[in-house]
């Protein structure tokens, strides 16, 4: 039964459409093609920033995300997308577009970085197009968001974890300011933008890639919009928002149904309490009503870091949570979240943190706390919800470098993505190897050795998988990862904000937890010393430094394991017999075969 509220935005969508009368019903398969086109749309605007980026963030690591809202401001689709930049965040900047700017023109595009009116934090330069019809009706927006290797902070990175406030972040915030009007580009805001950034004529690239996104997002909608009539896109937009919130009322009635609370530890850093900050999840799952609620508010006031979890990333963080624990099938739009209720702290360090102070590490560190706080909160409520926590971000593994390239001789700036396993298990399937952390949902590509040594000034000498670092369980998680890189005929400047030294990510419903993390600079004689876990650190020409990145917590009990996987896991090297028998109880034999006897005898022994 639809409610009320949602009926009144039906009625407003149609009454917008000029039609004058009800919207056509569409069949299934109209509603798939259509549902397919837009995702083809968004498909061709990653494509354009893909192939057209300048920074190895876009064209190696693919740290970007497209996808298109409602002229409502509500999100319709998003492909391949990572889902800390999309699942909320989109639908608050284009609002804070509308409001800064109530004219809209065809041609208009708008910069939009501020974690304070919408977006996830600063490094996420996002480009806002809204859709215009020869009319001049604005029919959608477009949005093409990318991480950017460097903003202007105050140091080289874009993860400022010890920043007070915003002041000393240093970057440029931009809340919706225009940065092309009638398809030109306003060069004042250019010129600002190449005198605060230190890779000018990269970021510039970066921008000409995404702001190609966005033209060709607008080519293909209104060729659409053309084809098929707008009000049919409306029509479709009403009823797709319809099946979605129906599909996900089916999924939470299939779901157990109570009240689970978890807690999750950030590691303490500079500007945080002694014992780090710990983010406190309540998820109640309502299956009669068909909600899923999560609350928030039971959390520690905005800190003076730059930890805090913007609005966006804060609302993105719990629905993850959530959809880690929904049928994969529910499309992820404004009709599935109308069955989500989130209840923020304002001012919170995990809410609504308020201008000036810091969101500079806002879509990683504690936003991962967020959502395994939320997942093990979920799996508490019964199987199969939840899954063991993901690894902690962000090691040196996926430190900003900088320094000056002794190729060229000129200044470069790149986040490396070498190496990061992180993923947590679920209830039927061991972990996500290279889920790399929660919010990115396996989205960003691992770098190739190769092409980072090619394009910066470095030497990778290790990548390897941790053996005996995975969370035990009836499913694992993901294995600990080690990199050992350098820089060569240089030195280098490599900024990280680790976590998972001490709170390491923890297993669901009796699932193990992950080994910890751990980060050390390789001397000239070839000792380590350890690194702070937040650290902007210069490494010497011949030093090398060395990232432990965390693996994920398993779910469930190891003991209840299929010892054909067990098998497999010590064939693959990932653990070893010895812990094969002792966590998991299952005896490998030198020839690795399953000694069921034995297995059976330990099993039999840890239930007595």
């Amino acid at each position: 039964m639809r409610t009320k509220q949602q009926k009144t935005r039906t009625v407003k969508s149609r009454r917008k459409t000029g039609a004058g009368e009800k919207p056509r019903q569409l069949d299934g398969a109209k509603l798939a093609i259509l549902a397919n086109r837009f995702g083809g749309i968004c498909s061709k605007m990653g494509n354009t920033l893909l192939r057209t980026g300048r920074s190895g963030v876009l064209n190696r690591a693919k740290d970007f995300s497209c996808c298109i809202v409602t002229r409502d401001c509500e999100l319709l689709h998003a492909e391949e997308s990572l889902p800390i930049h999309v699942l909320s965040g989109p639908d608050l900047m284009a609002k804070s577009m509308h409001k800064f700017h109530p004219n809209l023109k065809r041609g208009d595009v708008f910069l939009h970085n501020s974690p304070y009116h919408g977006d996830s934090h600063p490094a996420d330069h996002t480009l806002l197009m809204p859709v215009i019809d020869k009319k001049g009706v604005h029919h959608f927006t477009l949005l093409a968001k990318a991480h950017q290797a460097d903003i202007g902070n105050s140091i080289p990175t874009t993860y400022h974890g010890t920043a007070r406030d915003v002041y000393e972040e240093g970057a440029l915030i931009f809340p919706a300011v225009k940065v092309v009007d009638n398809y030109e580009i306003e060069e004042d805001i250019i010129r600002m933008c190449r005198m605060r950034i230190r890779v000018p004529d990269q970021w510039y690239g970066d921008f000409l890639a995404m702001l190609g996104a966005a033209f060709i997002g607008e080519r293909e909608m209104l060729a659409l919009g053309e084809e098929v009539g707008w009000n049919m896109l409306h029509a479709f937009t009403d009823q797709w928002f319809d099946y979605s919130e129906r599909r996900m009322v089916a999924a939470i009635k299939k779901m157990p149904h109570g009240t689970g609370v978890a807690e999750s530890t950030h590691d303490a850093i500079p500007g945080t309490p002694p014992d780090g900050i710990t983010v406190t999840s309540k998820a109640t799952v309502d299956n009669k009503k068909a909600i899923i609620e999560v609350d928030l508010r039971d959390n520690p006031d905005q800190q003076e870091c730059g930890l805090n979890v913007s609005e966006a990333c804060t609302r993105t963080s719990a629905m993850i949570g959530i959809f880690n624990s929904v049928d994969p099938s529910v499309p992820k739009n404004a009709g599935a979240f109308r069955r989500v209720k989130l209840h923020l702290k304002d001012g919170g360090v995990v809410g609504i943190p308020r201008h000036p102070i810091s969101c500079s590490a806002s879509t990683t560190n504690l936003a991962d706390r967020v959502q395994n706080s939320t997942q093990r909160a979920l799996a508490a409520i019964g199987d199969p919800l939840g899954m063991g926590e993901i690894g902690c971000f962000c090691p040196p593994s996926t430190s900003v470098v900088s320094g000056t390239d002794p190729r060229s001789g000129k200044p470069y700036v790149n986040q490396l993505f070498l190496g990061h396993t992180a993923g947590g298990a679920v209830a039927y399937q061991d972990a996500w190897l290279t889920m790399l952390h929660a919010g990115n949902g396996g989205m960003c590509f691992i770098d190739s050795v190769e092409l980072d040594e090619v394009y910066t000034p470095i030497v990778v000498k290790t990548r390897r998988l941790i053996k005996d670092s995975e969370g035990a369980g009836r499913y694992r998680g993901a294995p600990g990862i080690e990199v050992e890189l350098g820089p060569v005929n240089c030195r280098m400047e490599a900024g990280f904000v680790a976590d998972g030294n001490i709170n390491v990510p923890k297993g669901a419903r009796g699932g193990g937890n992950a080994a910890k993390s751990d980060q050390f600079r390789r001397k000239r004689n070839g000792k380590l010393e350890r690194l702070d876990q937040c650290s902007q650190v210069w490494i010497e020409e011949g030093e090398m430094m060395v990232s432990v990145a965390c693996g994920g917590g398993g779910y469930g009990d190891p003991k209840k394991r299929d010892p054909e996987r067990v098998r497999n896991d010590v064939k693959e090297g990932l653990i070893s017999r010895q812990r094969a028998r002792d966590i998991y109880g299952v005896e490998i034999t030198a020839g690795n075969k399953v000694d069921q006897s034995r297995t059976n005898e330990l099993r039999r022994r840890r239930r007595s």
